[in-house]
């Protein structure tokens, strides 16, 4: 069973979105959160660098690949992941959107589809941005692990990591904790299935 893994960078709040800027669709007036008035610190952002190496797939809904694949497939930043499997969940999606310079990109057209990809043989898959995939696969119990660098921000408006279904409870696991001097927390949670 390959370990499923939601990466983000998340408010105090809650709120996932728009964490580098104010455009496209889903950008909110706090647009650009992660960069504005938090001093910059490397090792705040490691977590990033791990989650590249262990990383042998990546997963995104619709909305996040369409907005990552035009971007980085050309950027040095995300070189490492050019040639990793892609899942694109999406039940709209049409193969003729697929970008062809970006590693092998495969649609799936539901949960059980990620079930079925979850069962293979294989290391982590992660989840950059995507927020409402990422809430559609925790209320279904999918994600294994989160990797959260939390910012210390209340933003009000935007998209919740997490949504509000009652929903049986859920027991997680801190893994590893740390608190940099800019503020920022990292924690990463196992869940408890």
């Amino acid at each position: 069973m390959r370990t499923l893994i939601y990466t983000a960078f998340v408010s105090l709040d809650g709120v996932v979105d728009s964490p580098g800027g104010r455009t496209g669709s889903e950008a909110h007036r706090s647009g650009g959160w992660t960069y504005e008035d938090i001093e910059f610190l490397p090792e705040a952002y490691d977590l990033k660098g791990r989650e590249t190496e262990e990383a042998t797939a990546l997963m995104f809904g619709r909305t996040s690949y369409e907005a990552f694949s035009p971007l980085w497939p050309d950027m040095e930043d995300f070189a490492a992941l050019k040639e990793l499997p892609k899942y694109v969940v999406s039940t709209t999606l049409g193969q003729d959107a697929l970008v062809d310079n970006w590693g092998d990109i495969t649609i799936l057209r539901s949960l059980e589809d990620v079930v079925k990809v979850k069962e293979t043989d294989g290391g982590p898959i992660v989840i950059h941005g995507s927020a409402t995939l990422a809430r559609n696969l925790s209320d279904a119990g999918l994600i294994d692990r989160y990797h959260l660098l939390v910012f210390p921000v209340l933003l009000g408006a935007g998209k919740r990591m997490f949504s509000d279904t009652d929903k049986a409870k859920q027991m997680l696991k801190v893994v590893e904790s740390e608190t940099y001097a800019n503020g920022i927390t990292k924690l990463i949670y196992d869940v408890g299935h």
